[in-house]
């Protein structure tokens, strides 16, 4: 693949590049790039949404340059004030830290593990001692923090901006000093701290990153971005029957930009002339069985026309959980019952009182007895006869 040929096919579907000419220079230089992309781990689970971002980045490793995922589990304690019109909730180190450990296992549905580097920005800014911090800041301006669209709609309208919400960008910027990445992506939201690692880098003598931004996936609603926070998430570990449920929620118009941004191509374009349930079916299956596998994505096409499409009575599956304790917590066992995707994906769901036993609404404390045999209900779509048996 020529220099040009590769330009074009990492410039395809980004939003803004800062600049070309300088990635041009670098991709003709014949090295492997250092691509770095940062996620905070502000919630348990990866999202599709994230995963317009990761596509990216495997693209590029697929061409033969380096993954940097930084898991921001310093950054996170903060939260980053991109967007918000409100101070985020800061998080406890434990909260983030059980949070950073699901994103490690899932980053790796999109991501090739033989060329990324995993790294947490707690290595070096946990050592940050006050005087570097105050060298940091030295940095930046308070005009230039307030360029910012957020900043600057925060402050005209009087609501409150929190001095450490200043520090998130100078952070997220020293992450690419740190790691000299060549490259950032981000989503269109991260244009200012991607910006602001460009400078930092050149304030301390190498080149400056190259800022790639990509489009912002909306949530389920077909209104604000994907977002754990906001509800309007389908989760890349949620089970292969409710995120095919959930692809056939969203409207006619959304299907067309999720087909866009998650699939595209020929594989997208192939369905253009499909009258819209099929197209939307065919959307489905491909993110079903992309995370899921084909069998799966099978599975869970049947499974909505039957109890949604012909409105039969769907028998749900018989599953036996075998163990040689006496009883079972409720998030386990759902995990193993094959119900949910991790232990985490049902600790959120059972919090939610979404997963009934025998009809009844269970909460963090339920446990399942030995010889039990009743019917576990999570959402509306995950329905099982559970048999907890002993050897």
């Amino acid at each position: 693949m020529t220099p040009k040929e590769q330009l074009e096919r990492v410039l395809l579907g980004t939003t803004a590049v800062f600049s070309e000419d300088e990635l041009a220079q670098r991709l003709a230089a014949g090295r492997p790039l250092r691509v770095k992309l940062g996620v905070d781990p502000t919630a348990p689970d990866l999202h599709l949404g994230h995963t317009v971002v990761l596509g990216k980045l495997r693209q590029l490793q697929d061409m033969g340059h380096e993954g940097v995922l930084i898991i921001g589990d310093y950054t996170a304690m903060i939260g980053d004030p991109s967007g918000r019109s409100a101070t985020r909730p800061q998080l406890t180190r434990a909260q983030v830290d059980a949070n950073a450990r699901t994103y490690q296992d899932q980053v790796f549905k999109v991501l090739d593990p033989s060329r990324t580097e995993i790294r947490r920005n707690s290595e070096w800014l946990g050592d940050m001692r006050l005087e570097d911090v105050i060298r940091l800041a030295g940095q930046m301006t308070v005009a230039r923090m307030l360029e910012r669209n957020d900043f600057e709609s925060r402050h005209r309208t009087g609501n409150p901006i929190g001095l450490h919400e200043f520090l998130y960008p100078l952070m997220q910027g020293h992450d690419s000093v740190v790691v000299r990445a060549d490259i950032e992506l981000g989503g269109t939201d991260q244009t200012f701290n991607l910006l602001v690692g460009r400078d930092l880098q050149r304030a301390a003598g190498i080149p400056g990153q190259i800022a790639l931004t990509l489009p912002l996936l909306e949530g389920t609603d077909g209104v604000q971005k994907m977002s754990k926070s906001l509800g309007n998430q389908i989760g890349l570990d949620e089970p292969a029957e409710e995120m095919f449920g959930k692809v056939m929620s969203i409207s006619d118009e959304l299907m067309a930009r999720y087909g866009e941004l998650l699939v595209g191509g020929a594989e997208w374009t192939k369905h253009a002339e499909s009258h819209p349930l099929e197209r939307k079916k065919a959307l489905a299956g491909i993110l079903v069985a992309r995370f899921h596998g084909p069998d799966a994505a099978a599975e869970a096409r049947r499974f909505f026309e039957e109890r949604f499409q012909r409105r039969t009575d769907f028998a749900p599956s018989s599953v036996v959980v075998r163990t040689a304790a006496s009883e079972m917590w409720i998030c386990k066992l759902l995990k193993e019952a094959g119900l949910v995707g991790s232990t985490s994906e049902a600790r959120r769901l059972v919090s939610e009182g979404a997963v009934r036993v025998d009809g009844n609404v269970v909460d963090l404390e339920f446990r399942f007895k030995a010889g039990a045999h009743r019917l576990v209900k999570v959402g509306r779509r995950r329905l099982a006869t559970v048999e907890f048996e002993t050897p």
